[in-house]
């Protein structure tokens, strides 16, 4: 079925409104950023180098996931030390039919083993659109590779030097981007087509994290949701307008919600407790001297304008007073912890009484490995190889943290299709299990390479993001 180029996705499988291939997998981890594939196909459960490898291709170093719309994968990998590559291959056969480059410009400081290539680019039967931190928003031909049009934005930043991690979405004709930084947090629409701003809306209460906006239809509103520091918050789509806020959630979020039905489930692990606010973490981390101050030479250069606002008696220290809002928004100081928890949608205003279903300190979530909820389970995995299950409705623990028998950090996110989960390790295993009430283990097969990208799943194949490589397994491989 031909797109046209005024309907974008690939959110809303609860709108009944898809226009896409039902089988894409248009963005970050798929339909509204569930995890969840819409596909019916077979999929293999044991895999490797020498068995149902339908095709592999070189690629360069690279943190996002492939994203496949109308049978071609897109990709996206850093060609140079200044120069980000974006590729198209044919989803069956692994031809390459297009690679185009862009030059970078000089790139911030980043963290290992984040990359600067780590935004997952988002697709429809159009163009391509993905986002670089040195340069903003860029679309590209789907079929052709010429750029169609950039959006410039201010370049984020990060006092603990993470770098860039945020993928955008499309929804309703705009490609929509949230850019929660330690600086400039906002979220920004532009026009699929023209690359126009059409609303721009502040967060100036976030701090830097990493969620990915998703859609949520209740009470007949579908309503824009982002999760951020301490809260949870649903904005109007058309206009990025604030409708509701769930103040329920934790100083750091790198993790993305989910919504199954009404609900919207967030898995969150944020350093320390409930007390240890950013200003512990920045003594931790800046404070080199470990004299209990920052000094202005402690601090990176993008944020001296900020410091010489928050040194309010000019002795060009931040001391312990000074530090708690200094880069921690004063109306939101929220601290560490655990939580997984389930928000009912469709609110307005502050909702934190009203529409929080469930919520548990439980210390099974991960840091940067997102939930899944597939058949009214919510399943989460975290470093060290470790699983854990939830009833959706009830928040009860189905299983509790049990090993995958594959050791190791855990950033890509679970993700489901054919009754199965599949759980993808940095150490380059992909552990199968079983869509059951009791953990089974069904498969761990090797791919060969460090994984940190999410894998992805479309026309009965699935698509592994490898540090360097694109694999596709399938059962059409022989």
């Amino acid at each position: 079925m031909k797109k046209s180029p005024l309907i974008i996705f690939p959110m809303l499988c609860l709108l009944n409104c898809w226009i896409a291939e039902a089988d894409d997998w248009a963005q970050f981890r798929g339909p509204n950023a569930s995890g969840v594939s819409a596909g019916t196909d077979p999929l293999p459960t044991e895999f490797s180098l020498e068995s149902k490898l339908l095709w592999k291709a070189e690629l360069g170093d690279g943190i996002g996931s492939a994203v496949i719309v109308d049978g071609l994968v897109f990709n996206t990998a850093m060609s140079g030390e200044t120069a980000l590559a974006i590729f198209c291959h044919d989803g069956k056969t692994g031809k390459q039919l297009w690679k185009t480059e862009v030059p970078t410009g000089e790139l911030p400081r980043i963290t290992p083993p984040n990359s600067h290539a780590s935004s997952t680019p988002v697709a429809d039967g159009t163009n391509v659109y993905m986002y670089f931190s040195t340069i903003g928003l860029i679309a590209f031909d789907a079929k052709t590779g010429n750029e169609a049009w950039r959006h410039e934005l201010p370049q984020p930043a990060f006092l603990m030097d993470w770098g860039s991690g945020s993928s955008p979405i499309l929804y309703d004709g705009m490609v929509i981007f949230a850019r929660d930084d330690d600086l400039n947090s906002y979220m920004v629409a532009v026009d699929a087509i023209t690359g126009k701003e059409i609303w721009k809306t502040p967060r100036p209460d976030m701090l830097a994290g990493y969620a990915i906006p998703v859609m949520c239809t209740a009470g007949g509103r579908t309503d824009l949701v982002v999760a951020g520091s301490g809260k949870l918050k649903g904005y109007d789509p058309k206009t990025g307008k604030e409708i509701w806020t769930c103040n329920t959630l934790l100083r750091t979020v790198m993790t993305s919600p989910v919504v199954a039905d009404d609900h919207i489930y967030v898995a969150v692990q944020s350093y320390g407790d409930n007390t240890r606010t950013l200003k512990y973490a920045l003594l931790q981390w800046l404070d080199t001297n470990q004299d209990g101050k920052l000094a202005r030479d402690e601090m990176p250069e993008e944020f001296y304008e900020r410091f010489d606002k928050s040194d309010k008696n000019k002795d060009k220290m931040i001391d312990e007073l000074e530090i708690e809002t200094a880069f921690q928004h004063e109306d939101n100081l929220v601290g560490g912890g655990n939580t997984i928890q389930a928000v009912k949608g469709g609110g307005k205003g502050d909702v934190t009484k009203t529409h929080l279903a469930w919520n548990i300190d439980n210390k099974s979530p991960s840091n940067l490995s997102s939930p899944l909820v597939f058949n009214d389970r919510v399943h989460v995995v975290k470093s060290g190889g470790i699983s854990s299950c939830f009833d959706a409705k009830t928040g009860d623990e189905i299983w509790g943290r049990t090993r995958l028998r594959n050791f190791g950090d855990y950033y890509a996110s679970p993700i489901a299709a054919d009754g199965k989960i599949y759980i993808a390790g940095r150490n380059g295993f992909v552990v199968v299990i079983d869509d059951a009430d009791e953990l089974k283990i069904l498969a761990k097969n090797d791919v060969g390479e460090e994984i940190l990208a999410t894998p992805s799943i479309a026309d009965g194949r699935i698509y592994v993001r490898g540090r360097e490589s694109i694999f596709c397994f399938s059962n059409e491989a022989k």
